[in-house]
């Protein structure tokens, strides 16, 4: 006999929840819709409108009970499709919720008016793809349990110096005045019809940047017949408008008088009417209020209009905000303060679902507000996002949102603009920990929100191994840290979210690397440009000589020549002037015999400076075209600098500067002008040498060995002298033609 008793009792307790379901009292349903649940896991009925009744207080449940209800019963209702469509467009799966849609579409008869309704959730969902793929570097932050509810908090209030914090809720704290029975006992407000308190007007004072006081109910005076809503405080915080339910919804103002709030009064006719007035704001001058209304619409649809203040103090005659208003509900305006950006609440234009925020920004010269637009995910969802308000400083705002990690139904939260972060610190060798690397170049590499390839680059100063980037925080990077063009290493660097613009963050790097290229004579000087110019200098055309006859006399060397630029003109125009200049470099370096299969050239226009584009001395640091050794696979610098000519393997020089290109000898004169040789240890005295080509190389080492002379003759007349001495050396070149070219350097 049990078994029917049960059965009759989960009979009883979902007529229950329907009951409630039926008077849309989600929230009192759902208790009901879980105790048949917790004994028929599997009732497909009691699953389904479970899940309608999640929709405001839990997205995730919401859709995994109608998806469970379906699979049980595929037909558990006539409207599952739309159902399914709604709570996937909720949990941004938008390309389901397209077809769920559109197959609850097809079951229409032609002339059913849902299927306007239909249309329009489908153009939803297509936006709200668009913006989510898109998204803005916005971090979004909950108030923290301190202000929100499990129940709706929404509209809110901040004093001008960021220290009080108005708002409205639909809690269990609300005292509503007219509480009777035993609501009034227990301190209780009266109950709406649907299922929840009416609301009320809290304010929390400010304890810390994340941290907000017990709020305190603002009832008794303010409590009207129903729902009660902070609007603004102005006037240097010594007024208050505010919302009342009464008379089909109307706005009033309230003074502060102490630590309390006179009895509100009603703005005039020419704002409130018979129809719904939901929202206003005043300008800081006082003279212009906007506010909803819709009290013009044909349809009931809120529309934004605006009134200025008369002679005699009151409101004058509402006009509407021309070019603002859609076909659907426009709501909740709000200024900033210099009165140039209009945003406000919007069911229409590309909306994601529900309202969204959107900003119009006012043009002077037409004298006009400009076409809005839908300001994004994540400050939008596919749920309502409303009351859009900026703190004092304009720096971050405020804004109401059902959104999915929330508290419950709709939240408060804060906008805050993702802002740049200062990384600096220093390059260490790994050996020691101490020594630090200048010249080494940090790549960061990252992306913006909307998967946006963003680097930022900086190359440590000489002497100190400094470097300081400017980089876009609240994400991972990349970081590439190279010298000569070899990347030493690859690291992971996570930046936190920054909201202010003063943060800074010290970020060392201990790498891998010992300096081996001090003395290379492959560390060529990078030559500079006048403005808009690619025309060489004469200090470019010595260094280019220094250039060509290191790379004669090392033919197993290649280049890469890249020209830079300040950030004077545009992208595409210092592009083409960057390669100018490579070339400029390219074509002397060819003339005076680098074979030009040996040099490629390459742009870069203003996108690598190696300083800040901020004064016209670093400008110039920025105008060059730098030289870099191109090496091949495997090979390092250091193995560069042992192969040079001559004298690398006995330490009496680390190259011949200026030879020819069948001048690639060793110390001894016992190598050719091919990458293999041999060498022998240096003797004092006198050797001479013809090498396979006919190469002739004389080399004389003095007694102490400190003083080295090597001179090569080509059958075809090119000449080089080269002579080291004290860590110095000294060397000159002249080819069949004639021409002359030296090269003095200091070998460690």
């Amino acid at each position: 006999m049990a078994q029917p008793s049960m059965a009759q009792s989960t009979r009883k307790t979902l007529k229950t929840a329907n009951r409630f379901f039926d008077q849309e009292n989600y929230r009192a349903a759902i208790p009901f819709y879980e105790q048949v649940l917790a004994k028929e896991p599997n009732n497909a009925q009691a699953l389904f409108r479970a899940g309608i009744s999640y929709m405001s207080f839990d997205k995730e449940k919401a859709s995994d009970y109608i998806y469970k209800s379906q699979r049980i019963k595929k037909n558990v209702s006539k409207d599952v499709e739309y159902w399914l469509g709604r709570v996937d467009h909720l949990n941004y799966n938008f390309d389901e919720a397209i077809a769920h849609f559109q197959a609850y579409n097809a079951t229409l008869k032609k002339k059913d008016t849902r299927k306007t309704e239909l249309g329009l959730l489908i153009q939803h969902s297509k936006n709200a793809k668009v913006q989510f793929n898109s998204p803005k570097d916005i971090f979004v932050k909950n108030l923290g349990p301190s202000i929100n509810t499990a129940f709706s908090e929404h509209s809110p209030v901040i004093s001008s110096d960021d220290k009080l914090l108005l708002f409205t809720s639909r809690s269990e704290n609300v005292t509503g005045a007219n509480a009777s029975g035993d609501d009034a006992k227990k301190g209780k407000g009266n109950i709406a019809a649907d299922g929840e308190y009416y609301e009320d007007i809290f304010e929390a004072k400010r304890l810390g940047e994340d941290e907000w006081e017990k709020p305190r109910s603002l009832s008794g005076a303010l409590n009207g017949k129903g729902h009660d809503a902070s609007i603004q405080i102005f006037d240097n915080d010594t007024k208050m408008l505010m919302y009342r339910q009464d008379e089909n919804g109307d706005i009033f103002y309230t003074e502060r008088t102490g630590g309390d709030w006179t009895a509100p009064k009603k703005l005039n006719g020419n704002v409130n009417s018979k129809g719904f007035e939901s929202d206003a704001y005043i300008t800081p001058d006082g003279l212009t209020i906007y506010f909803s209304t819709s009290k013009y619409s044909e349809d009931n649809t809120l529309d934004i209009y605006y009134a200025t203040r008369q002679p005699g103090g009151d409101w004058g005659d509402a006009k509407p905000v021309v070019g603002v208003n859609s076909k659907y509900d426009d709501d909740s305006p709000y200024l900033s303060r210099d009165g140039k950006t209009l945003y406000f609440s919007s069911r229409g234009y590309n909306t994601m679902g529900g309202y969204d925020i959107f900003k119009s920004d006012y043009d002077s010269v037409a004298n006009k507000w400009g076409r809005p637009e839908n300001m994004g995910y994540p400050i939008n969802t596919p749920d309502d996002d409303t009351y859009y308000r900026l703190s004092p400083d304009g720096s971050y705002a405020y804004l109401s949102s059902y959104r999915i990690g929330g508290y419950g139904e709709k939240d408060i939260y804060t906008i805050n603009y993702i802002k740049n972060v200062t990384i600096r610190g220093k390059v260490f060798s790994a050996r020691d920990s101490a020594t630090v690397i200048p010249g080494v170049e940090l790549v960061f590499s990252g992306t913006q929100a909307d998967k946006t390839a963003i680097s930022f680059r900086d190359v440590t100063k000489p002497e100190t191994g400094d470097y300081s980037v400017n980089v876009l925080s609240g994400r991972t990077y990349q970081v590439a840290v190279s010298k000569d063009g070899q990347n030493i290493t690859t690291e992971e660097f996570a930046v936190p979210v920054i909201t202010n613009d003063t943060s800074s963050i010290v970020k060392n790097f201990y790498v891998p690397y010992t300096d081996t290229t001090s003395a290379s004579m492959f560390a060529f000087k990078k030559i500079y440009f006048d403005t808009d110019k690619y025309n060489l200098r004469p200090e470019s055309v010595r260094e280019l000589n220094n250039i060509a006859g290191i790379l004669k006399a090392n033919p197993g060397v290649n280049i890469s020549i890249e020209g830079h630029c300040d950030s004077r003109n545009t992208d595409e125009y210092n592009m083409v002037l960057g390669q100018n200049r490579s070339n400029s470099a390219y074509n002397y370096l060819k003339k005076n015999g680098v074979a030009e299969t040996r040099m490629v050239t390459v742009s870069y226009g203003e996108r690598r400076p190696s300083a800040p584009n901020d004064s016209p001395e670093n400008m110039q640091l920025n105008r060059r075209v730098e030289f870099r050794v191109i090496l091949k696979e495997g090979q390092t610098m250091a193995d560069l600098n042992k192969s040079a000519n001559p004298g690398a393997a006995t330490g009496a020089g680390n190259g011949a500067g200026a030879g020819t290109g069948t001048g690639n000898t060793s110390a001894t004169g016992t190598g050719t002008g091919s990458a293999t040789r041999t060498t022998a240890p240096l003797q004092p005295g006198k050797t001479k040498v013809k090498t396979a080509d006919g190469t002739k190389v004389k080399t004389k080492v003095d007694e102490d060995s400190d003083k080295v002379k090597v001179k090569t003759e080509t059958e075809s007349g090119e000449k080089t002298k080269t002579v080291t001495k004290e860590g110095e050396l000294d060397s000159k070149a002249k080819d069949e033609a004639g021409d002359k070219t030296k090269v003095k350097t200091k070998v460690e």
